[in-house]
């Protein structure tokens, strides 16, 4: 009897942070984590299907980014259950959290993949500094503080993508 209670416990997980911050950090942070997951596999998804020109440096960007991308996604979830939130279950649970916009065509462009990925992460950045502010107003430095590097990964994504389709531009015509 008494194992079948713990069992049935909730993960809340003592953070010392009220019930409203626990709620909105965890909640911000858990959307913020179907963002990433659904930006790695979309960049993934442009890094096996890159061609044309560039397709090296691309290919190899791409690759880069997206391992970037996905090593934050560890770090968001732990920070999530540290708070005293839970965090994402499933595919289906991204799929209903993520904001980031799939990418199913059968072909799509080289500077199409750029600008996208480019915008994509351009609209992560102002997801991950609503966040920050969030973190800010709750006085959950540890969270704020995790979002700063990266903020400046994904604007270092941005820079990278932005000149790389300046470059292609530049040669395609």
């Amino acid at each position: 009897m008494e194992t079948k209670k713990r069992r049935a416990a909730p993960l809340q997980t003592p953070s010392g942070l009220g019930a409203n911050a626990v709620r909105d950090v965890s909640g911000a942070l858990t959307a913020l984590l179907a963002d990433m997951l659904a930006l790695y596999l979309k960049t993934k998804n442009f890094h096996w299907h890159a061609s044309g020109p560039h397709f090296r440096e691309d290919h190899l960007m791409l690759d880069d980014q997206s391992a970037q991308v996905l090593a934050t996604t560890d770090a968001i979830a732990e920070r999530v259950r540290k708070v005293g939130g839970t965090t994402i279950k499933s595919i289906g649970h991204v799929s209903r959290l993520q904001r980031v916009i799939d990418n199913d065509a059968e072909y799509v462009t080289p500077l199409d993949m750029l600008a996208e990925l480019r915008d994509d992460n351009m609209q992560l950045i102002a997801r991950m500094r609503e966040a920050h502010q969030l973190c800010e107003e709750h006085r959950d430095v540890a969270s704020a503080s995790l979002l700063e590097p990266w903020i400046d990964e994904a604007e270092g994504r941005v820079w990278f993508l932005f000149e790389s389709s300046r470059r292609s531009q530049s040669s395609a015509g």
